[in-house]
């Protein structure tokens, strides 16, 4: 189904190129060079055409933005209202952040997409996508490679750079070429493919920071909707971006939505230079599940079906390890007479919501019902004008005979704030991610639920049987006869509001009480001396469990009241912790403090920060959502301490917060625990001089050793930014100077 190869190749054979040269011949090479700003020597540094952000993160981005010195929106910004959009909690809280969105529209010239209209990447592909061009979306899930654009999910921090009219830097990318042959069988959709895809390169970290480019036979045989599924869940795989080859189909894409001269075509340049491939034999993939807690957790349903005892024992296991044994998640309950039974479908969003999929999960489900137990199934659809389509069609009056429910354009259900399963629920759904928590439980409370992802083809095969597990190809279905696609604007010529190029500065922004500026966040010290808050050995950490979605969106508009949610999930005591050591850090060290400065060997207390910092294995996998890293600045954290970084944009939302990105060797032990201390004298002038590893010393026990501490890869403004104390405090030194 899927073959790797590591090794670097010329696309067509030698070529007689360098690799530089062949490079170039990518289609992301071509991309990359047409919006490149070039002239630091330290990589690419990237403006790119559009962003795009939703309301759990733009009212934090604008905030920045304003106390940075922003006059007007220098290209289209977006702001959709896809996450917070029910307005359930919080009393007036999330209404509020919507009317800012829309005054900061008219004020700075921003387009303003209200709630309940589209989720952020759907309007992104309809209205923004372009062959060639290049998105910033503040949303980690800022995939629009299938369209010929190369979307990028950042935390704030970087949206707020490229609204001040600064560049995007990163070092030159690996290039992985995904191959595709064949086409899919009947029943195989795109999250089955891309469930296989996650499966196989995520835990190697084959595709890690890497552009993936999609390309190959196979690409003829997916209708658009098919390739907009798997390329949105390239996410998962830990890659910084993707692209595909296009063709008459993306043509027609953008002939449907009335902007033709969108589109060009792309394909890689004879002697394209890739660092690996990815072999995908379509017409191989069958469907698949993957369980929790992650997408990589990849099985056929067909293995799943034959070896249920034993890979829902090992998933048991796992979670027990995971949670320490805090609560117990139960899913051999749900086999009974040799079937597992689940508890709620859900077909959702940017991935599950499009068309395609559920005009077939309508065609599945026709002439049956998904019953009258426990089992029950929502749809999202992932904007206005689909919906309208759907309608238009047929499609939802026949699924809702059947017993689905039809529910706004709304991204809840991916990430914990829609569709909550009942404690001990199994959820299956066609959505992005199925980390703990993101379906919305509790575990630190005794509240333990699941989710499983799979295609929409196989939800709906399962809701068909009354919530058994079923593959769609174990399902005799007749699939939907073609029909002419159209696309209706109408209601965002109504009701969107498309300020660009036309600013207001006049206008006030509309501010709610809980809309507060940042707290004042301090300049890094010469020396500093960390007290351990958290020490996290999980094998990987998500964002989700660095700052919990869900509930917490409500209050992302205020950082302080945020910032009581960190690790709220995963290590309850820590908030208590870090005010605590933020507080103790506060004034003239104590007696008690001189102590231990006096064990670690400091030698000039005023000069010496006393702060917080957090040690995890490999922190930052999911969510591009910036407050994973300022709820731990909020708090006084200083550091962040690891072997590797899950993702590049958890590191860059760190570096841009002023938190130290430490790393470890892989061969160097860290067998030290909450309370203990890490002195790193001389840590100011090691990061203004580029030092790429500083020694430090740790107290445990009473006992000091001594460690090596690495600070690999920053650039000159990463630096600076660090220097500072956080991206903020930068852009206001620079308005000082000028």
């Amino acid at each position: 189904m899927i073959r790797l190869h590591d090794n670097g190749f010329f696309y067509g054979g030698e070529s007689g190129l360098t690799r530089e040269e062949g490079r170039a011949r990518t289609i992301s090479g071509q991309i990359l060079a047409a919006h490149d700003r070039g002239g630091n020597g330290e990589g690419l540094r990237l403006r790119f055409d559009s962003l795009i952000s939703h309301d759990i993160t733009y009212v934090g981005i604008i905030q920045t933005a304003k106390g940075s010195g922003l006059e007007k929106f220098p290209v289209p910004y977006v702001m959709t209202n896809c996450h917070n959009s029910l307005c359930a909690v919080g009393g007036t809280i999330n209404a509020d952040d919507h009317a800012f969105g829309l005054s900061a529209a008219r004020k700075y010239g921003g387009i303003f997409v209200p709630p309940s209209f589209a989720v952020i990447h759907q309007y992104a592909r309809e209205e923004l996508a372009g062959c060639g061009r290049m998105i910033l979306g503040s949303d980690s899930h800022t995939r629009y490679g299938a369209l010929g654009t190369m979307g990028v999910g950042e935390g704030g921090p970087e949206i707020v750079k490229q609204l001040l009219e600064a560049t995007y830097d990163i070092p030159y990318p690996r290039t992985v070429l995904v191959y595709l042959t064949g086409a899919p069988r009947r029943g195989v959709g795109p999250q089955d493919v891309a469930i296989a895809l996650c499966g196989a390169v995520y835990k190697n970290n084959f595709a890690l920071n890497s552009v993936l480019e999609f390309a190959g036979p196979g690409v003829a045989s997916l209708p658009m909707d098919f390739r907009i599924g798997i390329d949105v869940m390239t996410t998962e795989t830990a890659c910084l971006s993707s692209v595909w080859q296009t063709d008459s189909r993306v043509e027609e894409y953008y002939r449907i939505h009335g902007r033709p001269g969108d589109y060009k075509k792309l394909e890689p340049g004879k002697g394209a230079y890739y660092d690996g491939c990815v072999e995908i034999d379509l017409s191989a993939v069958e469907p698949m599940i993957a369980l929790p807690f992650h997408p990589s957790e990849a099985y056929t349903i067909r293995e799943l079906k034959a070896n249920l005892t034993d890979i829902l024992r090992q998933t048991e296991k796992s979670a027990e390890e995971r949670f320490g044994g805090k609560v117990k998640l139960d899913l051999m309950s749900k086999v009974r007479d040799g079937r597992f039974r689940v508890d709620q479908g859900v077909i959702a969003g940017c991935s599950g919501g499009v068309y395609d999929n559920i005009a077939e999960a309508a065609a599945i489900l026709e002439g049956g019902s998904i019953g009258t137990g426990y089992f029950d199934l929502s749809v999202y659809p992932p904007s206005l004008p689909v919906a309208m389509e759907l309608m238009d069609n047929g499609v939802t009056a026949r699924l809702t005979a059947m017993g689905a429910v039809f529910k706004p354009c709304f991204c809840g259900p991916c990430f914990g704030a829609g569709d909550v399963p009942m404690s001990g629920g199994f959820s299956i759904r066609h959505c992005t991610r199925n980390f703990p928590n993101r379906e919305g439980s509790k575990p630190s409370e005794g509240q333990m639920a699941c989710v499983a992802l799979m295609d929409a083809r196989s939800i709906a095969a399962t809701a068909r049987c009354g919530g058994v597990l079923t593959g769609a190809d174990e399902i005799d279905y007749e699939p939907p006869a073609a029909v002419e696609r159209r696309y209706d604007r109408t209601p965002y010529e109504k009701r969107v509001y498309n300020g660009f190029g036309h600013p207001h500065p006049e206008e006030e922004l509309r501010l709610g009480p809980n809309i507060t500026e940042w707290p004042a966040i301090p300049a890094l010290s010469e020396n500093i001396v960390l007290e351990l808050a958290s020490v996290l050995r999980d094998p990987v950490t998500t964002t989700d469990e660095l700052i919990p979605s869900g509930d917490t969106s409500s209050y992302r508009s205020n950082p302080l009241k945020l910032a009581t949610f960190a690790l709220s999930r995963r290590d309850p005591g820590y908030v208590g912790r870090a005010d605590r050591i933020a507080e103790r850090g506060k004034g003239e060290p104590d007696a008690e403090l001189l102590k231990i400065y006096g064990a670690l060997g400091v030698t000039d207390a005023e000069n010496t920060a006393f702060a917080s910092a957090i040690f995890a294995n490999r922190p930052g996998d999911g969510s591009a959502r910036e407050q994973a890293a300022s709820c731990q600045r909020v708090l006084g954290g200083a550091a962040n301490i690891c072997y590797e970084y899950a993702t590049k944009r958890y590191r860059s939302n760190c570096i841009n917060w002023g938190i130290l990105p430490f790393n470890l060797d892989e061969s160097t032990e860290f067998p030290y625990e909450v309370g203990d201390y890490v002195y790193v004298p001389g840590i100011r002038t090691a990061v203004a001089n580029g030092a790429r590893e500083v020694p430090a010393r740790v107290l445990s026990g009473g006992d000091v050793h001594e460690i090596t501490l690495k600070l690999p890869e920053l650039t000159q403004k990463e630096r600076e930014i660090i220097l500072t104390g956080c991206l903020m405090n930068w852009y206001a030194a620079a308005s000082r100077e000028k």
